[in-house]
């Protein structure tokens, strides 16, 4: 509020910080309304959420520990294993599809496990390609 109460208009000190005339006009009124505590930003409005702070870092270092500490039996999180553990540490329910925006907002990402046999050996795929393959696929006619 320095640039406007040193005489500046709303227009130059809206070029000096970068912002709009307008936005300048609107916090420049509720500084005069209610001084610095009026430059502070309100509530976000909107539904409070149903874990706090603190319930989402337990959660984070429950879900960091993995799903056999959780009590399952493979290493893999689900949302709806990650929803169920939700509802027994903390009386929240959440529908599956909805954790996936919790764990957005705890820093995690959705991501799809690759399908591979356990028992895949690489070395004999690679070999029975070379070897056996070549001899099956079909080849366009005219060809050898």
């Amino acid at each position: 509020m320095g640039l406007l109460e040193a005489g500046e208009n709303l227009s130059s000190a809206a070029h000096a910080v970068g912002a709009s005339v307008s936005s300048v006009h609107r916090w420049y009124q509720a500084y005069q309304r209610a001084g610095p505590e009026g430059l502070r930003p309100g509530r976000t409005p909107g539904r409070p959420p149903r874990l706090s702070a603190s319930q989402h870092r337990r959660l984070l270092r429950m879900l960091q520990r993995g799903p056999s500490a959780a009590g399952y039996s493979t290493e893999l999180w689900t949302l709806k294993r990650m929803a169920e553990v939700i509802e027994k540490k903390f009386g929240v329910r959440y529908h599956p599809g909805h954790v996936w925006w919790l764990l957005e907002h705890l820093g995690w990402s959705c991501q799809k496990p690759e399908r591979r046999a356990r028992e895949s050996d690489e070395e004999a795929i690679e070999q029975w390609r070379r070897e056996r393959w070549a001899h099956i696929k079909k080849r366009p006619q005219g060809t050898s």
